[in-house]
């Protein structure tokens, strides 16, 4: 449950709605609003890489991770709740600055919430729970998305611009789309719903039991801990060589999320209606994803189903790369209409729709998958300081990949050049799996 309501963040706001929005009318330019978005996140990689390994090591000596997690939750949703401030260009309220650094903010609390969320799966679920608890995260995240998303649709996006019985005449609340209000109820909404959510984990999940010692010693003994665990790689080959992995095809996984709107309203050509609604699809699409991981790391065992899931999004990405509102696998299409409705009305949209089905399955059983398999791979005394390493290969290098595409996309010439990177980071993650030893199914997985 913590988890379906801290992921909707990152669906509505940074994928498919208010991001797509704030490059369109605050920025005014998608090259330069993907700049700004990934020099946001690249100081927040920063802040994570100095910061969140000591972290884990130190809450580890001192046990409970509750009491720094609930000041990290109140700051995420302040965060959120801030951006209904953020205003068109030529309008008084918050700009361009205030979301680059509420992104840079959001990536080191999220990297925080990762970290102690995530070292309190075991405690929750057991060993043998663990796989289908963190698909039921990710699936939940999704779920409650779909549910914002379509609220957001039928409330005030809809309304007004379809003549259908059952909906509102104009946006309710008097929203008014021309000052992007439909897109930047976003950031309250989610708000709340990060509060209110988080409310059954502190009072129900078990937290780690507290130790006798006190902050100073925590400190110099994580900091010790952290120390002998980097230098003795030896002792630690396999979880250290799959972090190294997990650094690179997290780095894809990130841009994909982050750009994947993005990318779609540009080539698509979409609004804010088209983009509600390629939310939503993608969005169930990531709940099936979120549940198959379970499966298929009790199948397989989590690194073969990783890796699986790795390769298909490959081969997904690859293809819808070559689509566009006049393409289809690299080939021109006609952009007729095949039916009279008011979004995905022709052959290039429609299959579009699909691979995004597609790449939201495969990301998301993917994360789901790379969370479980540290678990198998770590000592379990030391998940903490494994978790800081985790959310440290997840968004220390986070500046690299979004750099990337970055760069070609201006060498390019088009936004799916700019991908081309990514999908590499995808394949070199995948091959440094195959290197990695152990990951395989537990006794009575299936």
């Amino acid at each position: 449950m913590a988890q379906a309501a801290r992921d909707p963040y990152v669906i509505l706001i940074t994928i498919y709605i208010f991001a797509p929005w704030f490059v369109r009318a605050v920025v005014g330019d998608p090259i330069i609003g993907q700049a700004l978005v990934a020099q946001g996140g690249k100081w927040g990689g920063w802040a994570v890489m100095v910061s969140m390994p000591l972290l884990g090591a130190m809450i580890d000596r001192l046990g409970p991770r509750k009491p720094l997690l609930c000041p990290v939750i109140l700051a995420m949703a302040a965060c959120s709740f801030s951006l209904w401030w953020v205003v068109p260009a030529g309008h008084d309220g918050l700009g361009i600055a205030w979301v680059i650094g509420v992104g840079a903010v959001m990536t080191w609390l999220f990297a925080a919430h990762e970290m102690l969320h995530n070292s309190l799966l075991v405690p929750a679920a057991g060993m043998a729970g663990a796989a289908r608890a963190s698909g039921l995260g990710l699936a939940g995240g999704n779920a409650m998305s779909v549910g914002l998303l379509i609220l957001l649709m039928v409330a005030f996006v809809l309304p007004g611009t379809v003549n259908w019985s059952w909906l509102p005449a104009a946006p309710l609340f008097g929203l008014d789309p021309a000052l992007g209000e439909p897109a930047r109820i976003t950031g309250p909404i989610v708000a709340g719903l990060m509060l209110v959510g988080s409310l059954p984990l502190f009072a129900l999940v078990p937290d780690r039991p507290r130790s006798s010692a006190r902050l100073g010693a925590a400190f110099a003994g994580g900091a010790s801990d952290l120390w002998r665990l980097l230098s003795d790689v030896r002792g630690y080959r396999n979880p250290m060589l799959y972090l190294v992995a997990r650094m690179l095809f997290t780095d894809g996984l990130t841009c994909i999320l982050l750009f994947g709107g993005i990318f779609a309203a540009g080539v698509m050509g979409w609004g804010t209606l088209q983009m509600l609604g390629y939310g939503i699809t993608l969005s169930i699409a990531a709940v099936a994803g979120g549940l198959l991981a379970s499966r298929l790391d009790g199948w397989f065992g989590p690194r073969r189903a990783l890796m699986g899931e790795l390769l298909l999004l490959i081969l997904i990405e690859a293809v819808q790369l070559g689509s566009a509102k006049d393409h289809i696998f690299y080939r021109p299409a006609a952009a007729t209409p095949l039916w009279d409705g008011p979004m995905f009305t022709t052959l290039p949209e429609l299959v579009f729709l699909g691979l995004g089905c597609g790449v939201a399955v495969t990301v998301t059983s993917a994360y789901a998958s790379s969370r479980t398999l540290l678990t198998r791979l770590a000592p379990p005394d030391r998940l903490g300081a494994f978790f800081g390493l985790y959310a440290l290969s997840g968004t220390a290098t986070m500046w690299l990949g979004p750099l990337l595409l970055e760069r070609a996309t201006l060498i390019g010439g088009t936004q799916a050049a700019g991908f081309v990177p990514v999908v590499g980071l995808l394949a070199t993650g995948l091959l440094l799996l195959l290197f990695v030893r152990g990951g395989g199914r537990l006794e009575g997985d299936g």
